[in-house]
């Protein structure tokens, strides 16, 4: 089989490359892939770092050369002053690196090159700078090498990340050569979008005649209605993002022409397909991408990730955690806590995490911290320090708090990740799973403090304490940006894993353990295998069938068969009710909706108002011509008159 791998980062080789979770992703993938006799192709851009590769590997230059121009048609409410349109033109050069069996194509051209710092352009550059179209570059670039210098096929065209790869499909749609997937590894927005009249200029390069972009993010709702109030309230929860009509949908692009959707765990999929208990639930569900997602269950492909092997291959009981912890400064008796990601403020949690840090240290200086916030590429040079407020923390314990703000090696990371007994994961708004890092840490023994959501919930941190399958502590979801009460419950849960660890080490050592034994089961072996069975199904043109317990779990009950309706009619009845479901609830029953009984409404109605969804409340009431239902649904407010001429709404469930 032939797997070109399409990905803006793929450093997982070379930490020069690599800034954050998809580096290894499309890295360890690549080389399970090729330990298994498939032909893999890497195509990725450059970033202007040839030559360091070239002093590390054998990189030859291929006779390709691309003479080419990119259309660019900026918005001109972000881009004012610019010409309505204007091309980019480029020589875009293709080199061979060849490694584990590998294929890695790297682009090179004046714009691949750019920011070999950074690799990724910062928002600050968009409407100031044409270096901020670099990931759009790319994808012409990169199509273009896989339509002109891998064109040999079928093969299986995987990208990676649907902003940087969301033409892909489109492109390759009605190509027989080639069969798409993409995988989405972090949850942006399922509303972030790009500007149309670019898009649509991009397509016609191409030859592309569909999408009907039209129909991919339909029309928004009634100005009056209360989903567009909910849209309005959302917009600063990073779960939705309002633009103008001249924009389209991201992932609905991916969503409409790829043959598979591919998901880093199986909560991440049922999160980001369903948006289920979230308060953007009932938005997305308005959407026309939900109801793509929805008629196309077998679609859905939940391949995970892992660990790398050389992690699994060391022995956390070989480090001198004792000789690591002096070296990091550390002079502290008690239990050491462990971060280590990109830095990323605001969705990694880590505002939240200082402060909770603060809070802790101040009335326990035995405690040690061990947080690495990377800011840049690997390599020996200092990185820059990112949060100035966050290294004045440090400096102020600087026995207790050790901040690194470089991306480190796998040497060190190891070592201090198994010399610390616990590990600290906030993600927030459910963007972030820190999938690797905390199964990382895990694997080594660290009990982890994470947040309860769905993309992690496989971590079973999430589990009561005296649940034998425990494996650590979990704090609640957060959606704000500044989140006091997030700070207040890590370090509430700090605390009470300090006391654990020194009043009960038994418990510790039993979640210490089963943190062990579950990080060291998230293999690339596995997730690769996962994947390569979905790619063979491809290939053969069959259809998965997903679980029937999947299809109920996401409320997708008119994608179950008929015969699931026999042999799973108590568990569909009661997810029908659970949600509210008028029509499901019949249809299991072998009834009309009209044939309800009086206590399946009630039932029906009382689950939709304890989950807050009063849209179906009052369309359970209206159905159900119950005049005591609407009362109970009108009851949830109360208008009063304030005395400065105001009007004071009252909401209370």
């Amino acid at each position: 089989m032939h797997i070109v791998t399409f990905s803006f980062e793929c450093g997982g080789f070379d930490n020069r490359l690599m800034r954050g979770g998809l580096s290894p992703l499309v890295w360890n993938l690549s080389r399970e892939y090729a330990a298994r006799g498939h032909r893999v192709s890497l195509v990725t851009p450059a970033h202007g770092h040839l030559q360091a590769l070239r002093e590390r590997f054998d990189v030859r230059e291929l006779d390709y050369r691309d003479q080419h121009t990119v259309p660019l048609v900026l918005d001109p409410k972000v881009w004012p002053g610019r010409p309505a349109e204007t091309g980019l033109a480029l020589d875009t050069r293709a080199h061979l690196l060849r490694l584990d069996g590998v294929d890695v194509y790297l682009l090179s051209d004046a714009f691949l090159d750019l920011l070999p710092d950074r690799l990724y352009p910062p928002p600050a550059l968009e409407g100031r700078d044409l270096a901020y179209l670099k990931p759009l570059v790319f994808q012409v670039g990169g199509l273009r090498f896989v339509q002109r210098h891998l064109a040999d096929g079928p093969a299986v065209v995987h990208g990676f990340e649907p902003y940087y790869h969301y033409l892909l499909p489109a492109v390759l749609a009605d190509d027989d050569r080639y069969r798409t997937v993409s995988t989405v590894a972090a949850n942006a927005p399922v509303t972030q979008k790009v500007y149309r009249p670019q898009v649509e200029r991009l397509l016609e390069l191409f030859g592309v005649r569909g999408p009907d972009l039209d129909a991919l993010d339909g029309p928004p709702p009634a100005e009056d209605s209360p989903l567009a109030t909910m849209a309005r309230a959302l917009a600063g929860t990073r779960m939705h993002v309002e633009y103008g009509p001249d924009h389209v949908g991201v992932f609905p692009l991916i969503a409409d022409r790829a043959d598979l959707i591919d998901f880093v765990s199986p909560g991440q999929r049922d999160h980001y397909v369903t948006w289920q208990d979230t308060p953007f639930e009932a938005l997305f569900r308005s959407l026309p991408v939900a109801r793509r997602l929805r008629e196309r269950p077998d679609r859905l492909l939940a391949g995970g990730c892992g660990i790398a092997d050389s992690w699994l291959a060391r022995d956390p009981e070989a480090v001198d955690r004792a000789s690591v912890r002096r070296s990091l400064g550390l002079t502290g008796t008690g239990p050491v806590f462990y971060h280590a990601a990109r830095y990323a403020v605001h969705h990694k949690g880590q505002l939240e995490l200082m402060r909770a840090v603060e809070e802790v240290l101040a009335g326990d200086p035995e405690v040690g911290f061990v947080i690495r916030c990377s800011t840049g590429g690997g390599g020996d040079a200092p990185a820059a320090v990112a949060n100035a407020a966050f290294q004045r923390l440090a400096d102020r314990f600087p026995g207790q708090l050790r901040l690194e703000w470089r991306l480190a090696d796998e040497d060190t990371l190891f070592e201090q990740a198994a010399s610390a007994d616990f590990c600290v994961y906030p993600s927030k708004f459910e963007l972030d799973g820190f999938l690797i890092a905390q199964a990382e840490a895990m694997a080594c023994g660290a009990v982890p403090i994470a947040t309860a959501q769905r993309v992690t919930s496989h971590f079973g941190h999430g589990r009561p304490l005296d649940d034998p399958e425990a494996t650590g502590f979990s704090v609640p979801g957060s959606f704000r940006d500044d989140d006091p009460g997030l700070a207040r419950a890590l370090a509430g849960r700090i605390r009470e894993a300090v006391k654990l660890f020194r009043t009960a080490p038994g418990t510790y050592a039993r979640l210490s353990g089963n943190a062990r034994r579950l990080g060291r089961s998230f293999t690339w072996a596995r997730s690769a295998d996962l994947r390569l069975a979905a790619y063979e199904r491809l290939l053969r043109g069959e259809r998965a069938q997903p679980p029937a317990g999947e299809l109920v779990e996401r409320g997708w009950l008119e994608a179950l068969p008929p015969a699931a309706h026999t042999e799973h009619r108590e568990l569909i009845a009661r997810a029908a009710t659970e949600r509210g479901d008028a029509t499901a609830l019949a249809r299991v029953l072998g009834c009309g909706v009209d044939e309800l009984g009086a206590d399946d409404w009630e039932r029906l109605f009382t689950s939709a108002h304890r989950r807050g969804d009063f849209t179906r409340c009052a369309e359970l009431a209206r159905r159900a011509g119950r005049p005591d239902l609407w009362a109970r649904q009108a009851d949830r407010f109360r208008l009063t008159a304030v005395p400065d001429g105001t009007w004071r709404v009252r909401y209370a469930h």
